[in-house]
């Protein structure tokens, strides 16, 4: 039975329900337009759960308003589909004509359609129901027709007719058969192939031989010189006690980077092909200017537009007209690494919110589909907070405690590289660091922070800036517990009044059960401020696969009531990936969580903003 059946604008003005009793729903629809409608996460199963209740709604994208029937979760109604395909006919078909701009102040009497429908659909349904085949008596069954004779086994076997399998089936039928081989030509037939397989003919021995003798001269290693004296050319390589010409190139352009980070981090800018080809379009642009305007014509358009030239404009969209611009959008985005599947949710989006539109001519059909997909993924890359670090931690100093951030991720992504980053990031803006060495698992980890926070250090010596320093390094050793480690590091930037705490983790495949527990552990001990996880932009599909396996053990893992989940992604590797920008919209969509810092470079000053209209519009391309 449904509880509560409502019609409301996509902007949540309720037209019309079917409020029978005293319960209040609409905690429930507030939700559903908070989380899925706003969200353009409508598209993903048309059905919406909260607490005991479940939501199942349609769309009427043609007057933008929104059919929704509450029931309770735990009962199936097979009817639901039919039943808002006919609540939509009816209502479209008495309130259709009323114009837009009346329509919020109109009256709204639909209690009688909605009762015929409603029965309507639940009649319909019944008689779908088919009652249970009745089981067949004993007298009915196959079994009860055997007879005792019949379970008898006969031990005569028949005599197997013996075909010559050397004549081809066509010569067997024609010609008449061979006679049978006895068992004495059976045997004396197998002993001849036996001695053909073991005695090797002349050619054969001639090339094993050949071959051992080939074998024989390329045996032997010859043994390696060790040169303790210290003269040969890898030692000379290897001492670093001196500094070579290419040492003090790299110290002069990192102290070039000392004062260009103060303040907000800049912003990402994304290059695409189509903006390294666009002197060449400009110059082919002019040739053709020249030429027949037919021509200029077909040089002109591109990019993902161009897709759209087979749609056949009308006055109502329905989903067979978007069904081929649908197919081409989604290999568009695959090709720039969106994940697959939420590159297949995009299209069901912009489907959802175009079917039903009423349109005019071929160019607003395009223009309709490309500024869809555009709002759809500003929507998504834009954040629901905003993480501001300075201000936090400033806040965090005020109060007299250090503000802590950790990182996570799967091996090899650059967690170590970017919590450098962040931390020199961090010394430009005048806050004191304390690196935890957390990674007690994977070899040459805690020298890798040694060596960043000799290099900081460097960077930014105490006696530019009153005598502190500003990157210390707290260590344990390998083979520890991470959790009371980084509890400790905490203790001492307390004690000592540091600024920040940055810690490492090690690496973990997201399958890893017992990794994720440790992770989970530490970071409900420790109660960071900010969790983020580092993850790098070459991945596709299974950028996917680790937020949601992450999110989920850090969930289940925890035994607090609210557990402390990812609240920000740090995309590492952004200069390896040209115009393949996909996996910033692919772990975006995952966790709602904010892209808060982007990896582009080998040195401490490649640290950006995301840029939300410059990914857009590289994916747009």
């Amino acid at each position: 039975m449904l509880d509560f059946v409502v019609i409301f604008t996509k902007g949540g003005v309720v037209l019309w329900n079917s409020q029978t009793s005293g319960i209040n729903f609409s905690s429930c629809i507030n939700s559903l337009i908070r989380g899925v409608i706003l969200e353009d996460r409508n598209t993903e199963s048309k059905y919406f759960e909260e607490d005991h209740l479940a939501v199942q709604f349609k769309l009427d994208n043609e007057l933008d308003l929104v059919y929704a029937a509450v029931f309770q979760k735990v009962i199936k109604l097979n009817y639901l589909d039919a039943f808002l395909a006919d609540m939509q006919f009816a209502f479209k078909e008495k309130f259709g004509s009323i114009p837009a701009l009346e329509r919020l102040g109109s009256e709204y009497d639909f209690d009688g359609e909605f009762r015929s429908v409603l029965s309507a659909a639940e009649e319909a349904s019944s008689k779908q129901v088919k009652a249970p085949k009745a089981m067949r008596s004993y007298n009915e069954s196959q079994k009860s027709k055997k007879t005792v004779a019949s379970m008898i086994q006969d031990d005569k076997k028949p005599v197997e007719k013996r075909v010559n399998i050397q004549e081809s089936p066509t010569q067997s039928k024609s010609q008449p058969s061979s006679p049978p081989l006895t068992k004495q030509d059976i045997i004396q037939e197998n002993r001849r192939k036996l001695r053909e397989k073991l005695t090797p003919t002349k050619k054969a021995a001639d090339t094993k031989s050949s071959a051992k003798q080939g074998a024989s001269e390329k045996a032997g290693k010859k043994p390696r010189v060790w040169d303790l004296g210290g003269n040969s050319k890898d030692a000379v390589l290897l001492d670093r006690s001196k500094d070579s010409p290419e040492d003090v190139q790299y110290q002069s352009i990192s102290n070039e980077l000392v004062g260009t980070m103060q303040g907000v981090i800049p912003d990402l800018d994304v290059e695409s092909e189509d903006d390294v080809d666009s002197e060449e379009a400009s110059s082919e642009e002019d040739n053709v200017s020249s030429q027949s305007p037919a021509l200029k014509k077909s040089k002109r358009g591109g990019g993902l537009v161009s897709y759209f030239r087979g749609i056949v404009g009308g006055k109502i969209m329905s989903l067979a007209d978007l069904q081929p611009a649908l197919e081409k959008m989604r290999d568009h985005l695959i090709s720039k690494n969106v994940a697959s599947e939420i590159a297949v949710k995009l299209c069901d989006s912009v489907a959802t919110s175009l079917e039903g539109k009423q349109v005019g001519t071929f160019d607003s059909v395009a223009s309709l589909v490309k500024e869809a997909l555009t709002q759809s993924l500003v929507r998504i890359l834009s954040p629901k907070r905003r993480i501001d670090i300075i201000r936090d931690a400033l806040e965090s100093k005020r109060s007299g405690k250090p503000y802590t951030i950790i990182f996570c991720g799967v091996n090899g992504v650059g967690k170590s590289t970017n919590l450098a980053k962040i931390c020199f990031w961090l010394i430009e803006n005048d806050f004191n660091v304390l690196i935890a060495a957390c990674d007690t698992f994977r070899a040459g980890a805690v020298e890798q922070l040694r060596t960043h926070t000799r290099h900081l250090n460097a960077l930014h010596p105490p006696t530019n800036h009153n005598n502190r320093t500003m990157v210390q390094l707290y260590e344990k050793g390998y083979g520890k517990d991470a959790a009371g480690i980084a509890m400790e590091a905490i203790k001492f930037a307390h004690e000592t009044k540091v600024d920040v705490v940055l810690v490492d983790t090690a690496g973990r495949m997201q399958d890893n059960e017992p990794l994720m527990r440790s992770l989970s552990k530490l970071i409900k001990v420790n109660n960071p401020d900010l969790v983020l996880f580092v993850g790098e932009a070459l991945v596709g599909n299974e950028a996917v696969d680790q937020l949601v396996k992450f999110n989920q053990s850090l969930a289940d893992y925890s035994s607090n009531e609210n557990p402390h989940i990812i609240d920000g992604i740090v995309l590492t590797k952004f200069d390896t990936i040209d115009d393949k920008v996909g996996a910033a919209i692919s772990m975006t969509y995952i966790t709602g969580q904010p892209i808060v810092f982007v990896g582009t470079g080998q040195t401490y000053a490649d640290l950006k903003a995301i840029n939300v209209n410059a990914v857009v519009n590289s994916l747009m391309k």
